[in-house]
C-alpha cells in the first residue's frame, strides 16, 4: 500500500466522474475519452488508481488507464460500503465517495485490475446477458403460468407470451452455444479437467473459468471459496450472542445457485464428497450446512485440478481438506 507515490479514489458514474487523492486534492471530470485524459495529466506511474466496480462506467476508465500503463484496481462497492458504515459517515456525495474510496485504498490491500484480453471480455458480456434473459424467462413462465389458472380469459396475450419464450429460449441457447465455443477455444483443457470431477457440470465448469479468468485470479482454493460466498460467517458476541453460523453470500450468486445444484449431484457421484456430506449429517449438523461443505470440497477440487493440469484423482484429491 506504500509503495505507491499517491493514492487516487475515483466515484464514476454515467455523465461524469469524481477523482480524490490520498493529498486532499478533488477533480471532476467528464466520462469521456476527453475526461480520462484530462484526469492522467495529475498521475505518475507511480500512482495507484482505485475505484469501484460498476458495470460498463468503470471498466472503460480501468481499461484506459491500465493500457497507459497505470496502475489500477477495482474494488468490491459492499467492501467500501461497509467500510464507511464502520466509520459511521453521515455525508453522502460523489465527493465523499471519492474520498472513501481513496481511504479504502489506503488501509486495505487492493487487488489489481489486469485488462482482460478479447476472448475474456466478450464471455462476461455473454454470461451477462444470458442471466438478464434467463430471469426474464421466468418472468414469462410466471405470466403464462397465472394466465392458465385465469383460464385464459386472453388467448391473444396467453400466444403473445408463447412466442416470446420461445424466441427467448433461442437466443439463450446460441448465446450459450457461442460461450461454450470461446471456452473450448480457449481453455478446452480446463474445461476436460473440470468435467472430470463426479457432480461438476458443463455450465458451472464453464462459470468457474471465465469468473476466475482460467482460475489465474485466485492464489488458493480459499480465496476462491470466499469468492464464491460460501466461507462461514461466525456470530458471536459477549456471553449472550450466540447465532448460526451462516454464509457470508458476499459472492457471485449466479456461480453459488449453480454450485448449490452441483452439491446434490456430487454427494451422490462423487465419493470424497458424499463422504463429507454423511460425516457432517451424522453429527447432527443440518443438511443444508453440508451441502454448503460439499459445495466447498468441489471448488476445492476444481482449483486442484486446474491448476496441476491433471484430471481429478479420487484417491489425491479426497485427502483435500
Amino acid at each position: 500500500m506504500f509503495k505507491y507515490n499517491q493514492i487516487f479514489g475515483v466515484d464514476i458514474s454515467k455523465d461524469v466522474f469524481d477523482v480524490m487523492s490520498s493529498q486532499g486534492k478533488h477533480f471532476k471530470f467528464k466520462n469521456s475519452s476527453k475526461g480520462f485524459n484530462q484526469l492522467t495529466k495529475h498521475l505518475t506511474k507511480k500512482d495507484l488508481i482505485v475505484m469501484e466496480a460498476t458495470g460498463y462506467y468503470h471498466y472503460c476508465l480501468a481499461k484506459y488507464l491500465y493500457d497507459l500503463g497505470y496502475t489500477v484496481s477495482v474494488v468490491n462497492p459492499l467492501a467500501v460500503k461497509r467500510f464507511v458504515q464502520m466509520k459511521l459517515s453521515k455525508i453522502k456525495t460523489d465527493k465523499s465517495d471519492a474520498l472513501a474510496i481513496c481511504q479504502y485504498a489506503s488501509l486495505n490491500e487492493v487487488p489489481i485490475f489486469t485488462s482482460k484480453d478479447s476472448n475474456q471480455a466478450e464471455c462476461v458480456q455473454l454470461m451477462s446477458l444470458i442471466e438478464i434473459y434467463l430471469k426474464q424467462r421466468t418472468a414469462l413462465k410466471n405470466k403464462l403460468h397465472g394466465e392458465k389458472i385465469l383460464g385464459k380469459p386472453s388467448k391473444t396475450v396467453y400466444h403473445s407470451i408463447n412466442r416470446s419464450l420461445k424466441v427467448l429460449q433461442k437466443e439463450i441457447q446460441l448465446l450459450e452455444n457461442r460461450l461454450l465455443e470461446l471456452v473450448k477455444s480457449h481453455q478446452q483443457k480446463q474445461l476436460t479437467l473440470l468435467k472430470s470431477i463426479p457432480g461438476m457440470g458443463t455450465k458451472t465448469a464453464i462459470i468457474l473459468i471465465v469468473l476466475t479468468d482460467g482460475f489465474t485470479k485466485f492464489e488458493n482454493a480459499k480465496q476462491l471459496c470466499s469468492y464464491a460466498g460460501t466461507t462461514p460467517t461466525i456470530r458471536m458476541s459477549g456471553s449472550s450472542v450466540r447465532g448460526k453460523s451462516r454464509i457470508s453470500k458476499m459472492g457471485n450468486q449466479k456461480l453459488r445457485n449453480l454450485l448449490f445444484l452441483c452439491a446434490f449431484s456430487a454427494c451422490k457421484y462423487n465419493k470424497a464428497c458424499r463422504e463429507l456430506y454423511e460425516r457432517i449429517v451424522a453429527k447432527g449438523k443440518s443438511k443444508k450446512l453440508a451441502l454448503i461443505a460439499v459445495i466447498n470440497k468441489l471448488l476445492k477440487q476444481a482449483f486442484a485440478v486446474a491448476k496441476s493440469g491433471l484430471f481429478y484423482d479420487e484417491n489425491y484429491v479426497s485427502n483435500l481438506s
